[in-house]
């Protein structure tokens, strides 16, 4: 209620401004100094990157400024000087925002499109190599750390506020003044002087355009030089390749196509490899692949106990103890449920051995009845 008060008290002692009316000189100085002086935060803006400042702030460094402690000072009170902001505001060298926090929520949705990201990553490079995903990891747990201190901060976010009014509070207010720097108009000169210059060629004296054509001649043999030499090496490249079975590898002037420097792109002249057996890139190739049938041997031991676990592991039945006189014992009578696991081992062992008998010794026959009788 206290602000709205304010307000109204504003627009009935400055009225609403007329479209005529500009920003003076004192007021464009005053804004230079400002945003010189006045510490600054950068965010975002409806899809803009912005600059604001905290009304509190400006109005404390106004109070300290020339205009404030100079022979005929402009302003001498904080009432004054917020009044002098109130017309620079009207006069569009900034404007109020609003301040929103930003839910936990929105927080909660950009980071899981993040840690998608990031797993994605991280897959692809456990693929490749195993010390890349560790590093991955390893900068993943870093990451979900400073989010944790991030989100412990307060984050927000503005908007345009409907009240254009200058308070002397720690409201936002966004910079829409922004001078064009000095090297730009300098830049600007020099480019339209240029093309002035460059479309009076006819004019120019006989002897400057003679040295304007050699100098072209001499920059087109260059470039042509230099595509001699880049294919050159190549072709260079490809003879010895191909007449040593890829086991040397000579390049002339490696770094011609490289990102490097002028004077670096010709230097070294050559370069000489050896990549037939007993080579260190040999060794390395041997083992990259011992190590790769390592992890597999170590992968297939792993699953073979867990293979043997899930399989059930099957009683054979015992003989029944024999006698002294060499005949058997008689079994107890059997239940139903003792012949059902009988039957289910019999089948168990079939399945096992694709076969409905067994092969035994000829001792291990019983003698038919009928022989003995």
């Amino acid at each position: 209620m206290a602000d709205k008060r304010k307000i109204k008290k504003r627009k009935e002692e400055f009225g609403e401004p007329k479209e005529s009316e500009k920003a003076t000189s004192e007021e464009y100085s005053v804004a230079k100094w400002l945003k010189n002086n006045v510490p600054t935060k950068k965010t975002k803006f409806l899809n803009h990157h912005v600059e604001y400042f905290t009304g509190t702030k400006a109005v404390d460094a106004l109070l300290t400024s020339k205009w404030a402690t100079g022979k005929n000072p402009i302003f001498t009170t904080r009432h004054e000087v917020r009044d002098f902001l109130h017309k620079m505001l009207l006069h569009k060298l900034f404007h109020r925002a609003k301040k929103v926090p930003v839910s936990e929520q929105e927080l909660k949705g950009k980071s899981k499109k993040k840690d998608k990201e990031q797993e994605k990553s991280s897959k692809s490079g456990d693929d490749k190599d195993g010390e890349k995903s560790q590093a991955s990891a390893c900068e993943g747990k870093e990451t979900k750390d400073v989010k944790e201190k991030e989100k412990k901060k307060r984050k927000i976010r503005l908007e345009m506020h409907l009240e254009q009014v200058f308070l002397d509070t720690t409201d936002a207010y966004v910079w829409i003044y922004n001078p064009i720097p000095w090297y730009y108009w300098l830049c600007g000169s020099l480019v339209v002087l240029s093309t002035i210059v460059l479309c009076m060629f006819p004019l120019w004296p006989a002897t400057v355009r003679k040295g304007v054509y050699y100098l072209s001649v001499a920059a087109a043999a260059f470039l042509v030089m230099i595509i001699v030499l880049a294919v050159l090496r190549v072709v260079v490249f490809c003879l010895v390749w191909i007449l040593t079975l890829s086991r040397h590898h000579l390049w002339l002037l490696p770094n011609l196509t490289e990102d490097v420097g002028f004077f670096a792109s010709f230097w070294p002249l050559y370069k000489y490899e050896y990549r037939g057996p007993g080579s260190d890139s040999d060794k390395s190739s041997k083992n990259k692949k011992k190590r790769k049938k390592d992890k597999q041997s170590d992968d297939e031991s792993e699953k073979t106990p867990l293979l043997t676990e899930q399989q059930p592991e099957h009683s054979v039945p015992e003989a029944p103890p024999e006698t002294d006189t060499g005949e058997a014992k008689e079994e107890p009578l059997l239940t139903n449920t003792d012949k059902q696991s009988e039957s289910e081992s019999e089948n168990s062992q079939r399945s096992s051995t694709d076969r409905d008998f067994e092969i035994v010794g000829p001792d291990d026959v019983e003698p038919d009845e009928d022989s003995n009788a």
